[in-house]
């Protein structure tokens, strides 16, 4: 597919089918759906939240490792058309990137980008590299750098952005003076000489895209911090996820709750749902500067049952200072 040709299947694509407010208003006066609303007073301990739930992945991903259950998020080119626009050398890094329905939209969008994408989950990244080589997008392999890494818990590693670029990195000074050799993760077999002998210097982009709401909620400062730490100056944070009241959100059953608008489905994995001060607190405490945030209201239909679905994600562009 062609970069118009997927431009033009992307903006097909609507999110304001109907007002979040009246939904709000709706779920809050319906008391069947009030455990939802109520405080939650004991949550579990962080640490092992975080296990759990790396190890509930993992086992999700090798379920469905056909690729079958997600779908090319094409949408994505629409959402932010900056992944389209971008110029030569644009590094982007994918924090949770699965199988790669994040990844083909964004190398089939734009063939100058470099996409680095992590995964706690070395089978998922190998299912990843494998519907990449398949897709047929030009130079793709090369442009695709997988590595396995918890961001969450661990961080980014330091080859990504060293301490030098971390501290210093300013718009007139990009180059990396760092001697870094942490290579521990790297999938470096067809990457150039030069980005597996030390640091990368840093991205233009990083995409939180369905990844965040699986990080238990403590966690979070600390991880959207370490997406801080490796962005350039002036670079950009782009975020989709959950929102408050979206239909998965209201199918789970009072004892799935792991927390105040944290649940965990019946396979282990978690997942919480935003609302938009949630998500401008944690982006904007991490240092960032708020661009766009909105809720994303869409209406489909389920066609097994002909049942009206409401799904409701937030959208959100953050740039951190120059």
């Amino acid at each position: 597919m062609s970069v118009s040709a997927a431009a033009a299947e992307a903006s097909e694509y609507h999110s304001k089918d109907f007002d979040w407010e009246t939904l709000r208003q709706e779920i809050e006066n319906d008391p069947s759906l009030k455990y939802h609303l109520l405080p939650f007073p004991c949550p579990q301990k962080e640490e092992q939240h975080s296990k759990d739930s790396i190890k509930a992945w993992q086992n999700f991903h090798n379920q469905h490792s056909s690729g079958k259950f997600f779908k090319e998020r094409r949408y994505l080119l629409k959402e932010f058309p900056e992944l389209v626009s971008c110029g030569d050398g644009c590094k982007v890094l994918e924090v949770g990137c699965g199988n790669g329905s994040t990844a083909l939209p964004i190398l089939r969008g734009n063939e100058k980008i470099v996409l680095y994408a992590c995964d706690c989950s070395y089978e998922t990244l190998e299912r990843a590299k494998e519907f990449v080589a398949a897709s047929n997008i030009g130079l793709a392999e090369r442009r695709f750098r997988p590595f396995y890494c918890d961001f969450a818990t661990t961080g980014f590693p330091k080859w990504l952005a060293c301490e030098y670029c971390r501290e210093m990195f300013s718009p007139k000074d990009q180059n990396c003076l760092s001697d870094v050799r942490e290579n521990k993760y790297h999938e470096t077999d067809a990457w150039p000489m030069e980005e597996t002998s030390g640091c990368v210097g840093g991205m233009d982009f990083v995409t939180l895209i369905f990844t965040l709401s699986a990080v238990p909620l403590e966690t979070m400062p600390t991880a959207i911090r370490e997406c801080f730490s490796v962005l350039k100056p002036g670079g950009m944070l782009l975020f989709r996820d959950y929102g408050l009241y979206d239909m998965t959100m209201l199918r789970f059953e009072p004892e799935q709750r792991l927390g105040f608008r944290e649940y965990m489905r019946s396979d282990g994995t978690r997942s919480y749902f935003f609302c938009l001060d949630t998500v401008r607190n944690l982006f904007i405490g991490a240092g960032f500067i708020e661009l766009e945030i909105e809720y994303c209201c869409v209406k489909s239909v389920n066609r097994r049952n002909g049942k009206n679905m409401r799904r409701v994600w937030v959208h959100g562009k953050f740039q951190k200072p120059t």
